[in-house]
């Protein structure tokens, strides 16, 4: 799919004083100045420290939460966490855990299965955990559009309190406490915390409420860390704070699980990218194939024996997870071919696809069509789906709109999760590609923002090394993304069965290595000798301890002149 490729515009007046004030670079100020920060905010946003958290107790119902949990602890109440199944409820879960066990208080776990439960609360489980005799819930990371399931708690009993960092709807559940900063009379600067975020907001409370020294909640950033990046929140603000700190931790982490992760992924270098596509995908895959508890477990174990046994099964899963989801992702693109190809958005559905791979899938086919999509799953009577969306069309608003034949719902408004009866489905297409339609008048262009244009000059280390300042990246502080035009192809080539490409590029006397993942395709298109614009990120790639300049391609074309 062609792309549009934009150059954004700087505020040069504002970039030079930002150079000067900082000492930076002229690109790195350029970014800076696109951010719209003040002198202060990027003080903050270079060097945060740990006094750049905000006060938990501006969250929504903090000081109740708090108040409950004493007096369950102090009455040594049977306690239980109820958690999600995704790497930001595995890490939410771990924090609490963790954190309460230091204070020598043994809190116990719920983690739903994916596959016979799906995300959130549910009555049965409910139910489980009120004759089991426990007397206090913690949701993590799940719970907010919960009311049947919590009311249903409170008549067995139970007291529930919500940490979640999810759209609400338009009433609250009945809980003890609704710890949400999406509430709408939040007053929390920062409403865009992962559910991880908020439970790390929670036993930073709690030690503040009984004067307990800071660093008993900040030792556990390294996993904050990890569910912050998995969770694909925007890295501003607060969260850029729980990211670069939580980074440093990571480099040095003490939890076991997570430092055989990654040594398991291969990565070298620690950084955002390592958590997102190394630790990340591990985590997911136990959730993905129904064994969401041997991550937990992992992440909780300090047993180096028990440790190693238990990564080897997080490899078998995600090894069985990537072969589930390529069968999945070849048979949707041959529907999505066959019916969707004129239509504004991709509603597809299919017996034995896995209900627990089917959002990574969705994911990709947006990417491929740039246009919203929804898998979904046909199991017997019921069905489950995933769906994500692209820029300017809001998935959970549109779902919202067209709920009436779906049972549950929960997401934001680029991802989404639903259920509903199989008998339904083809009513329920109908009405979200009617909405679509009416939503989405023509078909959007993918664009690429370029950040700036380069040229030989600018190919050194200590460039790129400067573009470092601004991270780690993710969500809302993406890689800078540079153009360099007229490059001749000096070779060219695809790699992994034609999957990725390879380029050799020269500018002068300049020679420039390029790697274009899931650009395979395009080694056909072009041959030795063509004049190319390219559109990529600059990586210092080290091979044998020799450092040299790489672009990673996002796109190319042939050069006009």
């Amino acid at each position: 799919m062609n792309k549009k490729w934009r150059i954004k515009e700087h505020n040069l007046d504002r970039a030079e004083k930002i150079a000067k004030k900082f000492n930076l670079s002229e690109l790195v100020s350029k970014i800076l100045s696109q951010k719209n920060l003040k002198d202060e905010e990027i003080k903050k946003y270079l060097n945060p420290t740990r006094q750049d958290f905000y006060d938990p107790f501006l969250m929504p119902d903090m000081d109740k939460a708090i108040d409950r949990i004493i007096k369950a602890v102090n009455d040594k109440e049977k306690i239980i966490v109820y958690g999600d199944y995704d790497a930001d409820g595995i890490t939410s879960t771990t924090i609490l855990k963790r954190f309460f066990k230091d204070r020598g208080v043994e809190l116990s776990t719920y983690i739903p299965n994916r596959l016979d439960e799906g995300y959130g609360l549910n009555k049965e489980a409910v139910e489980k955990i009120a004759k089991q005799g426990f007397t206090l819930m913690i949701t993590v990371d799940c719970g907010i559009t919960s009311i049947e399931e919590v009311k249903y708690a409170k008549e067995l009993g139970l007291d529930v309190i919500i940490t979640d960092h999810h759209e609400t709807l338009d009433d609250l559940p009945k809980a003890i406490a609704v710890v949400d900063c999406k509430r709408k009379d939040n007053k929390y600067p920062f409403n865009s915390l992962a559910g991880c975020g908020v439970a790390f907001k929670l036993i930073q409370a709690y030690c503040q409420k009984l004067g307990l020294n800071e660093n008993e909640s900040l030792k556990y950033l390294d996993i904050v860390c990890i569910g912050t990046i998995s969770d694909i929140v925007p890295l501003v603000d607060e969260n850029r704070v729980i990211a670069k700190l939580g980074l440093m931790l990571v480099k040095q982490t003490k939890n076991l699980g997570l430092k055989e992760i990654l040594n398991l992924s291969g990565y070298r270098k620690i950084d955002s990218t390592a958590i997102s596509f190394g630790v990340s995908p591990r985590i997911n895959a136990c959730g993905r194939m129904g064994h969401q508890e041997v991550a937990l477990e992992l992440f909780l174990s300090d047993d180096p024996i028990e440790v190693r046994k238990l990564a080897r099964e997080l490899e078998d899963y995600n090894r069985q997870r990537q072969e589930i989801e390529k069968r999945i992702y070849e048979e949707a693109i041959l529907e999505a071919e066959k019916e969707s190809k004129d239509k504004p958005c991709i509603v597809l559905g299919k017996k034995d696809w896995n209900h627990g791979v089917i959002g990574i899938v969705s994911s990709k086919i947006t990417d491929k069509y740039y246009k919203p999509s929804l898998l979904i799953c046909f199991e017997g009577d019921e069905a489950k789906g995933s769906g994500r969306s692209i820029s300017g069309f809001d998935l959970h608003k549109a779902i919202v709109d067209c709920s009436k034949y779906l049972k549950n719902f929960g997401g934001h408004s680029m991802a989404i999760g639903l259920s509903l009866e199989t008998k339904n489905f083809d009513k329920f297409k109908s009405e979200f590609e009617q909405y679509a339609k009416e939503n989405i008048k023509e078909q959007p262009i993918p664009e690429i923002e370029i950040d700036e244009e380069i040229d030989s000059k600018d190919i050194n280390i200590d460039f790129i090394k400067d573009l470092k300042l601004l991270e780690p990246f993710g969500e809302a502080n993406n890689v800078p993304i540079v153009i360099y035009k007229n490059l001749k192809i000096v070779s060219i080539r695809s790699l992994t069965d034609g999957k990725h490409l390879k380029l050799t590029l020269k500018d002068d006397n300049t020679i420039i290595d390029a790697i274009g993942f899931n650009l395979g395709y395009l080694a056909e298109e072009y041959q030795i000798g063509d004049k190319i614009d390219v559109v990529g990120s600059l990586e210092i790639n080290n091979f044998n301890n020799f450092e040299t300049v790489q672009i990673t391609l996002k796109d190319l074309r042939k050069s006009i002149s």
